[in-house]
Parts: C-alpha cells; structure tokens; sequence
C-alpha cells in the first residue's frame, strides 16, 4: 500500500506577501485573495532537527517518502503541475504526498536515481492542485568524469524578460520555503563540495518566474511542465523566453538552463 504523508497549513498571506516584495512586485497578497500559481512552495513546512539532515542541508532520505539509494547529491529536476482551482490565502489547506517512483539508473557520469513525488492540495474538501516533482540523486563530482556538453537553448523567442538572482534573493527564497539545501547559500559548499560555479539558483524559483511570465502573457494556467537542463549561478542574468506555448531560461553564455511548457484555462 503506498504510504500517503499529510500536512495541515493555514496559509498565511503574510509569507505571499514577503515573496511578493522580495521579488521587487508591490504586496498585494491578503486573506481571501487567490495565490498566484506555484506559491504553494511558500507552505507546508516540514522542519527537522539538526540530526535529521543530511550534510547537504536537505532531510535525510529514507526516513519519510524518498528511500535512501545511496546517492549525496540532490536535483530537482522538474515537474507537471494541474490547476483545477486557485488555492486561496488564510484558508487552511492539506498537502496529501506519496512516492509514486524511486528508480536507479546509469548515466555517463554514473549512477543515478529518479525519484518521483506526487502531491495533492485539498482546501475545503475540493481539490485544488496537483503536482508531480521529479528529483535527481548523483554522486559527488569525479575530475575523471568530464564536464557535460550543455544545451543551447532556443533564440526564437517572441518575448523575452532579464532576470537576476544574487545571494540575497536566494537567500531569502530559501528562507520562504524552509529550503535548507546549501547549494544556495553556501558558496563554499556548492563550489568546493558539489562542484558548482557559485551558489546555484533554485529551480523552482526559476520555474516560478517561468509561471507567471506565462500567466501574464497567455491568461490563468491549466497545466504547466517544466524540466531543468543546466544550472544558473547566483551572478549570472538569466533570459525568460516565451514563443507559444514554450518557455525557457536562457544563461548568458547561451546555455539552455530550464525549459517548460504551458498551457492556458
């Protein structure tokens, strides 16, 4: 039987809000009010003491949903979201989590497993949100190994925004969500353990400002897909893409980090 792990929240429109301005918008968020999609990340908590972390910041695996597969470093590596209806600010909300895949593989610079979380989001007895959150776990980085050939991303893109993300913005998205991976904020640990450039840009935020670029160009979100290529240092401008349907994040070398697909009410 697949266990099923549920969370209460009472969705305080004051964390919305706090993201709001850390994004540079004006704070609209009160109670009452519908959440912009994806801001659900800001909620269902799930604090641990310090002896069930990993030394990577994150919960230890194989305690609750995701089994231990002997893997250190973790990825989220994209998604698949369902809008059946707006979650709402200050109503209580119930996150309903279950692993539905755990799978080892072999790539070329190694092992690897995929782990696949499902989650429902129920306020009033109605489902609001359906969410599939694909993870990646590797081994540490081998100089023996070398570095992958990334993608080039599109360039036919029909609109386009900047975007910056720089220590203090990671830092407090981190913060919002109760993220303790030390990938983005820990410099010394992104770079000399796990082998990054700098503190890595969290996918989700990425996707985050991929949802609302869509929103606004295209009308409220049905479906939305996403899935990370490269990842984004803390001092390089990102580009957002849209053409259609399609979105992407472009590095400033060209590179492909993150590419999506939505798709409107």
């Amino acid at each position: 039987m697949t266990q099923v792990e549920t969370q209460s929240d009472m969705m305080d429109p004051a964390r919305a809000a706090a993201f709001q301005v850390a994004m540079g918008q004006v704070a609209t968020i009160e109670n009452g009010a519908a959440l912009p999609p994806f801001f659900h990340q800001l909620y269902f908590w799930s604090p641990q003491p310090p002896k069930g972390l990993g030394r990577d910041g994150h919960p230890l695996v194989g305690q609750r949903l995701i089994p231990d597969m002997g893997l250190p470093r973790r990825m989220w590596a994209g998604g698949r979201l369902q809008f059946h209806t707006p979650l709402i600010a200050g109503v209580p909300a119930e996150r309903r989590s279950m692993c539905e895949a755990a799978i080892p593989k072999t790539g070329r610079s190694g092992p690897l497993a995929f782990v696949t979380l499902r989650h429902e989001f129920w306020q009033k007895g109605v489902l609001c949100l359906t969410e599939w959150q694909d993870l990646v776990y590797r081994q540490d980085p081998s100089p023996q190994v070398p570095t992958p050939t990334p993608t080039i991303a599109r360039t036919d893109e029909t609109d386009r925004r900047e975007a910056r993300f720089d220590s203090t913005f990671l830092f407090r998205y981190s913060a919002l969500t109760f993220n303790g991976h030390r990938i983005h904020y820990d410099l010394d640990y992104a770079r000399d353990v796990e082998g990054y450039g700098g503190l890595v840009v969290h996918g989700p935020l990425l996707a985050q400002h991929l949802m609302l670029l869509a929103e606004d160009l295209i009308g409220p979100l049905a479906q939305f897909s996403f899935r990370a290529s490269s990842a984004l240092m803390h001092f390089e401008t990102a580009t957002l893409c849209r053409n259609g349907s399609d979105l992407w994040v472009r590095g400033p070398d060209g590179r492909q980090c993150m590419q999506a697909v939505a798709v409107s009410e």
